[in-house]
């Protein structure tokens, strides 16, 4: 047998990177065009929650290797020392698995590993520096995963001074409001540490925003919690800030600025989401994919795909169709007032319409809504997102809309009668309704039927070149996309003319790769004969099925040659403030006082318009005057009473909520899969 291969190129591979909850969606990220996924280990990482067993990784990992797939298992918690046995052993297990490599925080785990596996420098150990960057590489980590709040000056920047280091960003998904790493909050309140991959999601409960006086502040306009034409979930001027979701961003979708990205050097193209479900894996992973694909048809002097195989969906991607907070794009080009929503951290969906004139009527009639039935004849419906009928509602979708004070009520569709009338399962909520009131759709039960159905395939197209020579036959199978090549030759005593023409005959026996990852059509086998050789049916599907088998061995498995690093690793990473033991779930730690238990580049002051450093002036300590309408220090107040004062570093554009008091007064977790974000 004979191997070729096609030269390697110069050019950059593009890498799309989706989240594994479990196997399932691990495969269906695959099927659905990923070019590596990333799962949890069965402990140790930042989603408790995803945890998964090496021999379903394993399984994983053969699925994956065949299109040139990699698999990153997450390794990212901070460890305690007695600890490191298991994770040594678990690094022997994972190699074994021949995972791709590993995605980890703790610094000591360059030292654990002993070269065995590549490392990926976690979004967990705070890289937003080019000095985080060049430690990482000097340190032997063979991909950073940057911070999520640099801009694309910040990732151009750290490309041109290191550009040794493949870089990877997150592009969709949920959003930390503090830079990764460096949250104590949901230790501090809860004992759950985000660093243990036990986050309870403190940035989304609602607080009250008190001045130093105690004082709620209101909401002004042009600030994502005033009015604004551009954010439906937008509270009233003038609303008071109680109990809303201060700290809760929306989520990422940077999905038309990843050419911009490419070209500031990103490699690795992340989608967040370990926690959610098969259905948003099979959506966003599909969308993203075909975005990149236009790019890197568009320029393929420039970027080339990571991995091999093409996703064919039945469905049309759409985004807004799952989960989402609304969207942005955070930091990329720059600090903008709209990336939180104050309103709510529950999924809002797509805007299907809005009111044009409601008012209740006991009997509905002319007035089209009714104590029982809304009639969709007074909605002015927007057009469709996803390819569907205009305006189309269906039994069971799940609607949703914001009331007269910014709150947001939901209600299932309990059926559309023939009239066109949305018949709720709880009718009671239509009194809400106001005109002007935007109508959501947070679950289309019609697309969420089709993505549990089988909803994509991946293939790998490949050609046949099948030769005679003057004692046998040579069969060639290539990868197309590649170039990959295998060869062999079989000899025979004597070859045999047949009676009939053979060409359509062996067609059909190597275009029969249905159990396979390969595919081909009949255009893509070549027959080079002198004469109309008989080659019995069984000998051919004998010959093909081996050849398979050496198509998929010749395939590199972990391609990349491991770097070990140094044996001592020290970073940037702990000249920011809180020591490695500060980090990890310690229970009898003390973060507190003015430990900040958050630092966020995002900053309240900034998203209600009273930035100084925009302003060009400095807040009032003592009175109220020069248009700010609060003294500072101002504060987060949680429902129980308890408040955590707010630090703004206008030098560093920073915000830190601080403890506010030493010692801890646990507050009660919110319930397992349920609380403000169940379905994160």
């Amino acid at each position: 047998m004979s191997i070729r291969r096609r030269p390697t190129t110069s050019r950059p591979s593009i890498e799309l990177l989706s989240p594994a909850r479990n196997l399932e969606c691990g495969i269906e990220a695959i099927r659905h065009g990923a070019d590596a996924v990333y799962i949890g280990a069965p402990r140790f990482g930042a989603r408790a929650a995803a945890g998964n067993s090496v021999e379903d990784i394993a399984e994983l990992v053969r699925f994956a290797h065949p299109f040139g797939v990699k698999i990153y298992v997450t390794v990212n918690t901070l460890l305690y020392d007695e600890e490191l046995a298991a994770v040594d052993t678990l690094i022997g297990e994972l190699q074994a698995a021949d995972v791709d490599a590993l995605i980890v925080q703790d610094e000591r785990l360059m030292t654990l590993n002993r070269g065995r596996l590549p490392l990926h420098s976690s979004t967990q150990m705070d890289n937003r520096t080019i000095d985080d960057v060049r430690a990482r590489l000097e340190a032997g980590y063979e991909q950073t995963v940057l911070a999520r709040e640099l801009s694309l000056e910040d990732i151009r920047a750290i490309h041109a001074a290191v550009p040794e280091m493949p870089l990877e960003a997150f592009v969709h998904g949920a959003l930390c409001v503090s830079y990764s790493g460096r949250c104590y909050a949901s230790e501090y309140c809860f004992g759950r540490s985000a660093n243990r991959g036990e986050c309870a999601q403190f940035c989304r409960l609602p607080f009250d925003l008190i001045d130093a006086d105690g004082r709620i502040i209101t909401a002004p306009e042009g600030s994502p919690a005033g009015n604004s034409a551009s954010s439906p979930a937008a509270l009233p001027k003038g609303s008071p800030l109680r109990q809303r979701h201060l700290l809760s961003l929306k989520d990422m979708n940077r999905s038309t600025d990843l050419e911009a990205m490419m070209d500031a050097g990103i490699r690795s193209f992340k989608i967040e989401g370990r926690l959610k479900d098969v259905s948003y894996v099979k959506n966003i992973t599909a969308y993203y994919r075909q975005r990149i694909d236009a790019i890197l048809a568009r320029r393929p002097q420039d970027y080339c795909r990571a991995s091999i195989g093409i996703s064919t969906v039945s469905f049309t991607p759409n985004p807004l169709k799952s989960f989402n907070r609304g969207f942005t794009d955070y930091f990329l080009h720059g600090r903008t007032r709209d990336m939180a929503n104050f309103a709510t951290p529950k999924s809002m969906g797509e805007a299907v319409g809005y009111a044009k004139s409601l008012s209740i009527s006991p009997r509905g009639g002319k007035n089209r809504l009714s104590s029982h039935n809304l009639d969709l004849k007074c909605f002015e419906l927007l057009p469709p997102t996803g390819g569907a009928e205009r305006g189309a509602i269906h039994n069971g979708d799940g609607l949703c809309f914001f009331d007269a004070e910014g709150q947001l009520h939901g209600f299932r569709v309990n059926r559309v009668d023939e009239q066109g009338r949305i018949h709720p399962a709880d009718p009671s909520v239509l009194k809400l309704l106001r005109p002007g009131t935007s109508l959501f759709r947070n679950l289309d039960v019609d697309f969420e039927r089709q993505l549990s159905k089988p909803t994509a395939e991946r293939r790998i197209p490949v050609s046949w070149l099948l030769e005679d020579h003057e004692t046998g036959f040579r069969l060639t199978l290539t990868i197309k996309e590649t170039g990959t090549s295998v060869s062999s030759t079989t000899y025979v005593q004597e070859l045999e003319a047949a009676h009939t023409p053979q060409a359509d005959n062996i067609r059909r026996q190597l275009m029969r790769l249905g159990d396979t990852p390969y595919t081909c059509t009949a255009e893509d086998i070549e027959i080079r004969f002198s004469d109309n050789w008989f080659i019995p049916a069984s000998v051919m599907g004998e010959w093909r099925r081996e050849m398979v088998n050496r198509i998929n061995e010749s395939l590199p498995s972990r391609g990349s040659e491991v770097n070990s690093g140094m044996t001592e690793c020290q970073s940037a990473q702990s000249d920011r403030g809180i020591s490695l033991m500060q980090r990890t779930a310690n229970s009898e730690g003390s973060v507190g006082g003015e430990s900040p238990l958050m630092t966020c580049r995002f900053c309240l002051r900034h998203a209600l318009g009273y930035c100084t450093r925009e302003a060009k002036s400095s807040p009032p300590r003592g009175e109220i005057e020069r248009g700010f309408p609060y003294r500072e220090p101002l504060s987060l107040r949680l429902s129980d009473g308890r408040t955590f004062p707010l630090r703004f570093d206008c030098k560093a554009c920073e915000m830190q909520v601080l403890a506010g008091e030493r010692g801890k007064v646990p507050l009660p977790a919110p319930p397992v899969g349920g609380g403000p974000c169940k379905r994160e």
